[in-house]
């Protein structure tokens, strides 16, 4: 899994972190829970903020379908 996968993230993101809403993280913090995946190797230096922000918006979509 690395930065191309940003629906995997999402889903990896709200399997780590269910009780959280992604749009209350900062990018920052959801760098680093990134890269703390298990099976994420993608180059810490190679995320964008368009990256990012695809990742959160994923995330969101998980996230609200389990609400």
């Amino acid at each position: 899994m690395n930065w191309n996968d940003p629906y995997e993230i999402g889903y990896q993101l709200y399997e780590h972190h269910p009780e959280i809403d992604p749009l209350s993280v900062r990018f920052t913090d959801m760098h680093g829970w990134i890269l703390a995946l298990p099976g994420f190797t993608g180059d810490p230096k190679a995320s964008n903020e368009k990256i990012l922000e695809a990742i959160q918006m994923a995330w969101l979509e998980e996230w609200k379908d389990n609400q």
